[in-house]
């Protein structure tokens, strides 16, 4: 029986006959107007809602069991919790800044009578302010706020008050976390850059606008309405506030990919003279299938990153794992429904196009990828061979990533923030920016003694370029020492000084006195932090693999697909975190080198491992259809089939996602920067290295083997059928 006359008795058999998948595809196609609706409906709800209530988004550091963690703690308990964050108004003059005080103290005080400004200390009041050249000071803003919660517009009042007084010699730069957010453009021009160029490589493979446009819609509609789920949620749960860009990067590549997957479906259907409900119902039904499994993985793989306990992760985990949702639902529903508005206008333009090529004697039956796959399995154990060294060389440089997080040292060299972070290292040292404090409680005397005699301590250790005098709390029982390294805060040299003060200094102290001492401070954070994702990320990747291979083994009925999956999936993504760590700990292509952002390895090994497996399920799927199919039961054969039917949409869903993900390199935010980067080395690795020359081979090599399911895991997985034959 033919793929034609498979579908018209498919359109003969009752609605309750059908699988599920093909029930919603039909019942969207026939009520395509009241499914936009329903889908314009929610989307404008959603966000008339969430502009009516507004974010409440925050950035959840907190990080219970580890020093940095008890410092604060313990600083709060005597009352020195952090009220607000500062600004530094950072004033250069090669003349001397006691030159320019009759224009900067009217400055300060104005800037002191702004909104959200608490106090501003002068530097001419403090000779520790001002460098030993006399060229640079600084002047602290006390904020009433912390950072994120300062308008903007307030922050711009302070910029614009400070800047005010440059000229004549004197430069004024404004530094802190308030003033940092102010340089951050989000990803418009990431996002724009990406959309124009996925929508050019649709127009190439559709050669209309209009379906090209469709993956598109559906991508924008899924994004934008868990978006504003999110802006709502995020009074109820912990969201940080680059959740948002994370889940547009994701989503949009998702998005489109997934109604890329179904649409590429529907056209072949079309093109084989299928009417355009039938070809509705048959891509929906089966590459619809494909879709669902595959987005369950990527689901899957996100809440595995609830397992490290930590509450920004896990609020970006599950927000994500909503738009992957969202962008399944809107594959399954709206674009059936759109097929239906545009379907007999694609029926025509498809059909005309492929009697033009049949004219000319030109094939759309995937010849090459055919003959591609005939090369390697040639000679496979060769094709695996050239590809380990490929993936092992770029994998390499993985293992010595160092996690942190990026501060103004790192923004852009014409940035305010950047500029009086440089000031402020010339003239005080590198460790100025970063300062350790370390929090002093109890012993023999008073938590003030104690806390001096750390300061003496610590100002003869190596490493230390100075320590400040003890500041008792208020209720006087405990102390802080803030200390300066000499190397700045994101050198290896300060990750090893924290460990030196804590393992070898402060414990020798506590033996003497009986005293606290404990080291706290966003430097220290920054390494504890980085420090508890490591020690997780075993058991989250055993997690996240040990669940997509169970899913996978119900799928495909196999074992050894499955671990070649996980073993593949795992390959690429040390690749991507190789390549990352030479582009931006290294500082190749012209990046400012610097830690790599403590989220974005887990992260990426979540999204990239859950987006790995689409390609895997779309690839295999087609190979398990192609080997259940023929008689023979030839692997060989269902390896060449499979991969001519579904190279070209797996490479052209692929390009769209390495330039949706590539396009966020420019951005302003460093964290996004990295992520897109990793996960657009990922997806072109998974989709032209491993797809197409990795996977071909390793199933020749494996031969009937790779659908072998022993007896009593068979009994004990439930069957998932994943294609309907002749679908």
């Amino acid at each position: 029986m033919t793929l034609t006359e498979t579908n018209k008795d498919e359109g003969t058999q009752p609605p309750s006959q059908l699988g599920i998948f093909a029930r919603i595809g039909g019942f969207a196609h026939r009520r395509r107007w009241l499914a936009l609706i329903l889908w314009v409906a929610v989307l404008a709800g959603v966000w008339g809602s969430a502009t009516a209530v507004g974010d409440a988004y925050k950035d959840e550091n907190s990080l219970p069991g580890t020093e940095s963690q008890a410092a604060a703690d313990l600083l709060e308990d005597h009352g020195a919790g952090r009220a607000g964050d500062t600004i530094d108004i950072v004033l250069h003059d090669e003349g001397g800044v006691d030159g320019v005080q009759d224009r900067v103290d009217p400055m300060l005080a104005e800037v002191a009578d702004l909104p959200n400004v608490a106090d501003v200390q002068s530097p001419y009041d403090s000779p520790t302010a001002v460098a030993d050249d006399g060229t640079i000071a600084y002047a602290t803003v006390q904020l009433e706020v912390a950072s994120n919660d300062m308008p903007t517009e307030d922050t711009e009042r302070v910029l614009d008050a400070a800047q005010a007084i440059e000229g004549d010699g004197l430069q004024v730069e404004l530094g802190g976390d308030a003033v940092r957010l102010l340089a951050e453009s989000g990803t418009g021009a990431g996002e724009s850059v990406g959309l124009v160029a996925a929508l050019v490589i649709l127009v190439l493979m559709f050669g209309t606008f209009i379906a090209a446009g469709l993956p598109i819609v559906i991508a924008l509609f899924a994004v934008g309405s868990a978006a504003g789920v999110i802006v709502l949620a995020s009074h109820v749960f912990t969201i940080a506030s680059w959740t948002p860009p994370v889940m547009f990067l994701v989503g949009l590549g998702v998005g489109i990919d997934y109604a890329l997957l179904i649409f590429a479906r529907y056209r072949a259907e079309l093109v084989r003279g299928v009417a355009p409900e039938r070809a509705t119902v048959t891509a929906i039904d089966a590459a619809g299938r494909s879709v669902f499994f595959a987005g369950c993985t990527v689901i899957l793989a996100l809440l595995g990153l609830t397992a490290l306990g930590l509450g920004s992760i896990q609020g970006m985990a599950l927000s994500v794992a909503l738009t992957v949702l969202m962008t399944m639902v809107a594959s399954l529903t709206l674009l059936p429904a759109l097929l239906g508005i545009f379907g007999n206008r694609f029926a025509r333009q498809f059909t005309m196009r492929a009697e033009k090529r049949r004219a000319k004697g030109k094939r759309e039956d995937g010849d090459g990828w055919r003959k591609l796959a005939g090369a390697v399995q040639k000679r496979p154990l060769a094709a695996l061979v050239a590809a380990a060294v490929i993936l092992g060389a770029l994998a390499f440089p993985a293992l010595s990533i160092r996690l942190g997080f990026n501060d103004a040292g790192n923004d852009p060299a014409d940035s305010t923030s950047r500029q009086a972070y440089d000031l402020l290292a010339d003239g005080f040292g590198p460790g100025f920016n970063g300062p350790l404090l370390v929090v002093t409680d109890g012993g023999d005397g008073s938590g003030e003694d104690a806390a001096a005699e750390a300061a003496q301590t610590l100002g003869e250790t190596a490493g230390v370029a100075a320590t400040t005098d003890p500041m008792p709390t208020p209720d006087g029982e405990a102390a802080t020492v803030l200390v300066y390294p000499d190397s700045s805060p994101q050198d290896a040299e300060t990750t090893e000084l924290v460990g030196t003060l804590r393992d070898d200094v402060l414990p020798g102290l506590t033996a003497g006195n009986g005293a606290e001492y404990l080291v706290g401070g966003a430097t220290a954070a920054s390494e504890d932090y980085a420090a508890k994702l490591a020690d997780r990320m075993p058991l989250f990747m055993t997690i996240v693999v040990g669940l997509s291979m169970v899913l996978l083994m119900a799928v495909f009925r196999s074992i050894l697909i499955p671990v070649k999956a996980a073993l593949l999936n795992i390959l690429s993504i040390g690749a991507a975190l190789g390549a990352m760590k030479l582009v931006f700990q290294d500082g190749m292509l012209g990046f400012e080198s610097g830690p790599i952002e403590a989220y974005v390895p887990v992260m990426i090994f979540a999204i990239v491992f859950g987006l790995s497996m689409d390609y895997e399920i779309f690839l295999i799927s087609r190979m398990h259809e192609e080997w259940e199919k023929d008689e023979g039961r030839d692997p060989s054969h269902a390896v060449r089939e499979g991969l001519a039917h579904t190279g070209a949409v797996i490479t052209a869903a692929g390009s769209i996602m390495v330039v949706i993900f590539a396009s966020f390199v420019l951005s302003e935010q460093r964290l996004l920067q990295q992520t897109g980067f990793a996960f657009a080395v990922a997806i072109f690795v998974d989709a032209v290295i491993i797809r197409c020359m990795v996977v071909p081979a390793a199933m020749e090599l494996m031969g009937r083997r790779a659908w072998w399911l022993p007896a009593p895991l068979a009994r004990l997985l439930p069957k998932v059928e994943l294609e309907r034959h002749g679908a």
